[in-house]
């Protein structure tokens, strides 16, 4: 073997150890990258491009009912500044906006521009939309205001509240795994640079 070639072999198995030695997420980071930095790169390795929109489907979802759902209590509790949104002097449900933004991603889909079609703001954009929607279902379900009935409230919230999450997390639990190793080795890295100081 040449020592061009056993020098080369030899550098590779010692950025081989340096990976191993390395806390999880830095390969594809420089030293002292920050944790957003390093979730990014954990995100880029662990994922594939379908695997981000379907979390970028399910977080939203999730997000946006959590969200909707506070606004609505708020509204209705009277410690929101804000009232509800009227067009013509007839109350507008959220799931005419959700139904709207269902439209603009269908639109996008059947246009078939790859560049978009699988793009994560597209996914997160179906997951809003389908949020709206889902938030208001029984009104749709029995074309009645029943959107403050008690019966099955607290459950459906429960319901979608667990599958939102449930989705998030088998969409790419090799993610969420490293992501937390990622996490914690910084956090053992800012810990031991603060007690060697």
């Amino acid at each position: 073997m040449s020592a061009q070639v056993q020098g080369g072999v030899m550098a590779e198995g010692a950025e081989d150890e340096r990976r191993r030695s390395a806390a999880p997420g830095d390969e594809e980071c420089p030293p002292g990258s920050s944790l957003p930095a390093r979730w990014r790169a954990t995100l880029d390795r662990h994922t594939s491009p379908v695997q981000r929109s379907l979390l970028a489907t399910w977080l939203s979802f999730g997000a946006t009912f959590g969200t909707v759902r506070l606004i609505t209590h708020g509204i209705r509790g009277g410690w929101l500044p804000w009232g509800n949104i009227s067009a013509g002097g007839k109350h507008l449900h959220h799931y005419n906006i959700g139904i709207a933004t269902l439209a603009g991603v269908g639109l996008v889909a059947v246009r078939g521009d790859a560049k978009f079609t699988g793009h994560p703001g597209v996914g997160a954009a179906y997951g809003a939309g389908a949020a709206l929607i889902a938030d208001e279902f029984a009104l749709l379900l029995d074309l009645q205001d029943v959107y403050w009935a008690k019966e099955g409230r607290v459950s459906v919230d429960l319901s979608l509240g667990i599958l939102s999450g449930l989705g998030a997390y088998l969409t790419a639990a090799p993610f969420w795994h490293e992501l937390a190793k990622v996490t914690a080795g910084h956090a053992q890295q800012r810990l031991s640079a603060g007690q060697a100081r």
